[in-house]
């Protein structure tokens, strides 16, 4: 069977793939942002607070994602679980260190500005240098994503959702007529979300950064 063929006879399962895939990436992104951006706000100001969030952070991603995961099974069971904690845990990193390089970015000027006409210090956090700081967070957020979507494929390795089970179904099946296709079909798959994400974020950039302080 040829790979077309593989693709037209299988799309329904890897919609569906694709689907979980997407949806499990996009889940823990929406996670790890909000964490992400919460310890840039309680570090930023702090030298040593910032260094140790972004060590921390990067001390995770140096965990390689079968250990990760083989790790969070015993604790947490086989399934969506360990996926879920993992991806987040990987996605912080870009996101935190953004978040403070983007936070501490702001022009004093500004805060003094906003000091000047009354406004508290959570006013100016999300009135004055949340958004000033919106780029480069932006930034982290299409990272981690890029990044995610491959890790995410190990998932299957604990029964996780998404493409990443068509592929470890190709490689346990090596030598079979189909093996090459469904490891073409789930990388091609990952690729093609990828690039649907990153063109979603472009489009998020344009919507919510005005031109003047686009990077």
């Amino acid at each position: 069977m040829n790979f077309w063929d593989y693709l037209v006879n299988r799309h329904q399962q890897l919609l569906a793939d694709a689907g979980q895939h997407a949806s499990a990436v996009f889940q823990c992104m929406l996670v790890a942002t909000v964490i992400g951006v919460l310890i840039g706000v309680f570090t930023y100001r702090s030298e040593w607070a910032g260094n140790l969030a972004t060590t921390a952070t990067s001390t995770i991603l140096t965990i390689p994602s079968l250990a990760m995961i083989g790790l969070l099974i015993p604790i947490v069971g086989l399934g969506v679980a360990p996926t879920v904690i993992s991806l987040t845990l990987y996605g912080l990193l870009p996101i935190v260190r953004n978040a403070i390089v983007g936070l501490r970015g702001v022009d004093p000027s500004l805060i003094d500005a906003a000091k000047g006409i009354g406004m508290s210090r959570v006013a100016r956090l999300v009135r004055v240098e949340l958004p000033l700081a919106w780029p480069p967070i932006l930034t982290g957020i299409r990272v981690s994503t890029q990044m995610l979507m491959g890790i995410a494929a190990i998932a299957a390795y604990a029964s996780g959702p998404g493409l990443g089970n068509e592929i470890f179904r190709g490689i346990a099946s090596l030598g079979s007529a189909n093996a090459l296709n469904q490891v073409l079909a789930g990388t091609l798959g990952i690729i093609v979300l990828a690039l649907l994400f990153d063109a979603a974020y472009v489009l998020i950039g344009r919507l919510t950064i005005p031109r003047g302080i686009r990077v």
